[in-house]
């Protein structure tokens, strides 16, 4: 929707992050949402300097925002949720504060802030609209996301990277599910591997992971709109899955059956807390944990299939 000739709000609202999920529900429910976020992260030097989990950000079209009224409506539903007991656990203050913002195209606008960033020991990933030299020992990624997830900026992406500059062998076949904007396939092919095949279930993503492997020079990447169920019959050597636990854990069996013997799989995309939900998976399919690894909020299995 068009916000032109509307006020647009940004409305910040402290919060458990736990309680994320259900606040948002209630104000995509309750009014003509924009979009919402729910954390931001800010790195330096590969480590996180903030985070802003416990600050929900909602962007609202109204022509005007009345700060008591909406105090008073977000505390109505707070009441709510803590007389029906729904988390066993302080949910925050939910209180409000109120920003007018003005009206911006943010398809262009968010671009500006997103600048160069070394995302592990040797990959930079630089926007298609930056320029940047590499120094000693750096690989440059170009890439423009789209509106593919994947711009190397999120933790669950660097973990991926940083388990395969230490895991993955050089000539490696690699497979990619959940490939986004094919980043993580890309990444394999600079760092060595010797082919890719990239797979995605939105077909929407799949021409920004083309366009991102034309605009690096790398040709040996098959992409398929795809679930990994269907994916060829050849084995890979090592392979990402950047997913969300609960399909990890659904798919683990699949995930195993496209690993040669002694194939790497990182799995990633898991929230802390919900880890265990993973390893349990894997253990059912006899895959062997080698590390985890933790940043931020976000976990990161390295496993290993030894049968």
């Amino acid at each position: 929707m068009s916000v032109k000739n509307k006020t647009y709000w940004e409305v910040c609202i402290e919060i458990n992050p736990i309680c994320a999920d259900i606040l948002c529900d209630i104000i995509m429910s309750g009014f003509d949402c924009e979009g919402i976020i729910t954390a931001e992260e800010k790195y330096k030097n590969l480590e996180l300097t903030e985070t802003t989990e416990n600050i929900l950000k909602a962007y609202i079209v109204a022509d005007s925002l009345d700060i008591k009224e909406l105090n008073a409506f977000f505390q109505s539903k707070r009441q709510d949720i803590i007389e029906k007991n729904i988390f066993n656990e302080d949910i925050g203050s939910w209180n409000v504060t109120l920003n007018k913002q003005e009206i911006v195209d943010w398809s262009k606008k968010w671009k500006e802030k997103w600048k160069p960033s070394k995302i592990s020991e040797h990959i930079v990933i630089c926007p298609t609209w930056e320029k940047y030299i590499a120094n000693e020992g750096e690989i440059i990624v170009k890439l423009d996301p789209g509106n593919a997830f994947g711009t190397g900026t999120h933790a669950t992406t660097q973990l991926c990277i940083k388990s395969a500059e230490k895991y993955m062998k050089k000539d490696s076949c690699i497979a990619d599910i959940g490939c986004g904007s094919g980043i993580l396939a890309i990444c394999a092919l600079k760092l060595g591997a010797n082919s890719a095949y990239a797979v995605d279930t939105d077909e929407t993503v799949i021409e920004t992971a083309k366009n991102n492997a034309v605009i690096n020079n790398e040709s040996k990447i098959n992409f398929f709109n795809a679930s990994s169920d269907i994916l060829p019959d050849e084995k890979f050597d090592f392979v990402f899955a950047n997913i969300l636990h609960n399909v990890l854990a659904l798919i683990m069996p699949d995930l195993k059956r496209i690993m040669k013997n002694n194939a790497f799989i990182v799995l990633s995309g898991i929230l802390e807390g919900k880890e265990d939900i993973v390893l349990n998976a894997a253990a059912e399919n006899n895959l062997k944990i080698i590390e985890i690894n933790k940043q931020a909020e976000w976990i990161a299995i390295t496993a290993k299939k030894e049968d």
